[in-house]
């Protein structure tokens, strides 16, 4: 003889277990999206003008590859008004600009921080792994003066890649900026350096270059709310 209670609590258990699923489901819906996916920039304060402003860099911060005046730093401070300290040195890695950045911190007390290093890192195929600690460290740094940072990302550098125009973010940056929450200013180099026009050489920008750089960067200042419209 068969049991007639076990179809009744089989009914309920299903019941039970619908009722979850859809509990559970209106419950991701409500997880708002991961930063990575078409992550928005924070928001961040506009740095008045006539600020002190510090690029942080190598080569494509110093300016190889065009004069002085035409370096991004002295295009950016034309078009902001901010005093915008070139702290760009050729050939640093990220290790080097780390060590470089408490004297500067020190001396110049800037209201942001643009950080724009990785390309030798990735030149002389060092780890990608200690390259994200320095850059994530360098940010972290800045920001516990109290200055605002905004990361640059930098292409995963290589002669031929320059040379085919096939240039793209280094994905480290991403994840740093998501990680520390601070804003991004991406497929700048890698769009001035992917053309041929823009450059002085396989992996320098040329003047022209340079101005292009900085236009894009004013944009990505002006959408963060780092500079006023």
């Amino acid at each position: 003889m068969t049991d007639s209670h076990p179809a009744p609590r089989s009914a309920s258990l299903v019941l039970a277990q619908r009722r979850t699923l859809m509990a559970g489901l209106a419950a991701v819906a409500l997880v708002p999206p991961l930063a990575g996916c078409g992550r928005k920039a924070p928001r961040a304060q506009a740095v008045p003008t006539s600020a002190t402003v510090l690029a942080l860099g190598d080569s494509l911060t110093s300016g190889v590859g065009a004069s002085a005046d035409t370096a991004y730093p002295a295009v950016l401070a034309r078009l902001t008004g901010w005093k915008v300290v070139n702290a760009g040195v050729s050939g640093d890695t990220s290790a080097q600009a780390l060590e470089r950045l408490p004297a500067l911190l020190q001396k110049h007390q800037p209201a942001l921080v643009i950080v724009g290093i990785g390309g030798n890192d990735f030149l002389r195929r060092q780890s990608a792994s200690a390259t994200r600690a320095n850059i994530r460290q360098i940010c972290a740094d800045a920001q516990s003066t109290g200055a605002q940072v905004l990361l640059v990302a930098v292409p995963e550098l290589s002669l031929l890649a320059a040379s085919t125009g096939r240039l793209s973010d280094h994905a480290l940056y991403e994840e740093v900026a998501s990680e520390l929450k601070i804003p991004l200013h991406s497929k700048g180099w890698s769009g001035v350096l992917a053309d041929a026009r823009l450059r002085s050489d396989q992996i320098h920008a040329n003047a022209a270059g340079y101005e292009r750089f900085a236009q894009g960067l004013v944009e990505t200042l002006k959408d963060t709310g780092l500079l006023a419209r």
